[in-house]
This record gives C-alpha cells, structure tokens and sequence, in this order.
C-alpha cells in the first residue's frame, strides 16, 4: 500500500518540475508547431496567407464578415473562391456589390456570380440572372436573366421559384432600401 502512495507523492513533487520546461501556447521551430491555434480567427488568417483553404475555414468567412471585419472576410472568401467554392464567389459579390472592405464594384460582383453560376452554383445563377435583368454590372438582357434564374429554379432554388410564380418582378426578391441602387443613372 506504501508504494502507490509513494509514487503518487513522487509524481505530485515532479509535476511543477515538468510545468517549468513546458511552455504554454504556441512554440514554432524546426521540427513543427506544438500546440498551435485551433478555430481562432488567427488561425484562419495565418492558413489563408499561407494559401490553406477549407470547407470550414470558408464558411468561418461569414462570421468574420458579419462582425464587420469585410477586410479580413475579403482575404478570407477571395482565396476560397479561388479554389472553387462557389459559396465565396457570391460571398464576393455580395461585398462588391455592397462596398463592404473596398470601394463598390458592381462589375466586379457580376463577374464574380457569373463564375459561380458557371461552375453550377444555383445561387450563383440565381443572382447572375438579377444582374442580367437588371443591368447591374453587366449589359442589361432580360431574356438570359430570366434563362439563369430559370436554371437556379430547376436547380431547386426556392427563391428563384418564387420569382418566377411573381412573373420575374424585381421586387418580389428586391427589398425596399435597395431599390435606389438598381434605378438606371441615365
């Protein structure tokens, strides 16, 4: 009965030995990083400058843009949508379109719906052919804009059923505030 209390005594005494020679937190060198970040918005950072991307990493760029930190969401869904997740691209329109983390660009989010709707994205084809019909970023065509949408629709796409049930008026998706932006300048 001695010996196992004498162990435990002796493990206890080394313990603050060990803590001494540990260090907390992040420790690169060499041979790797021990105990490095996980799921910190530094983490995800350091991944995407390193040219990491992930499934999660850019779906995380939706929460760090919904804190108001569209710089860092840019970076972040700028080199997902790069690696083709078309979620990032119309995450990318959506930021363009809006000014958010850089100077409105409507052209800039066309181009970026565009290629998410060319890779199949049913959102990316919905809000392509919202450009198209409004001639936001693109040369007005309503019949393509009607053709996308009609695709997004067979693709499953809800909102893009209920345009089409509304006989594709704008402002069935289109919110009141919003109207302004879509108004021709001419």
């Amino acid at each position: 009965m001695m010996r196992p209390i004498l162990t435990a005594a002796a493990l206890c005494l080394a313990l603050p030995a060990f803590a001494e020679t540990a260090q907390l937190g992040t420790v690169e060198d060499d041979v790797g990083t021990l105990n490095p970040e996980e799921l910190t918005l530094n983490r995800l950072m350091s991944d995407i400058a390193r040219g990491q991307t992930s499934m999660t990493g850019c779906a995380a760029g939706y929460y760090v843009t919904k804190s108001g930190r569209h710089e860092k969401a840019r970076r972040i869904f700028e080199a997902c949508a790069e690696d083709g997740y078309t979620g990032a691209m119309t995450w990318m329109s959506q930021l363009d379109d809006n000014g958010l983390g850089a100077d409105e660009n409507p052209d800039a989010a066309a181009a970026w719906d565009r290629r998410a709707a060319e890779a199949g994205d049913p959102v990316g084809m919905f809000n392509y052919g919202l450009d198209l019909m409004r001639g936001r970023g693109v040369a007005p065509d309503e019949v393509a804009g009607r053709a996308m949408v009609d695709r997004a629709a067979d693709h499953g796409l809800p909102v893009a059923r209920r345009l089409q049930s509304a006989g594709y008026d704008l402002d069935e998706v289109t919110p009141d505030a919003d109207n302004w932006k879509y108004q021709p300048l001419f």
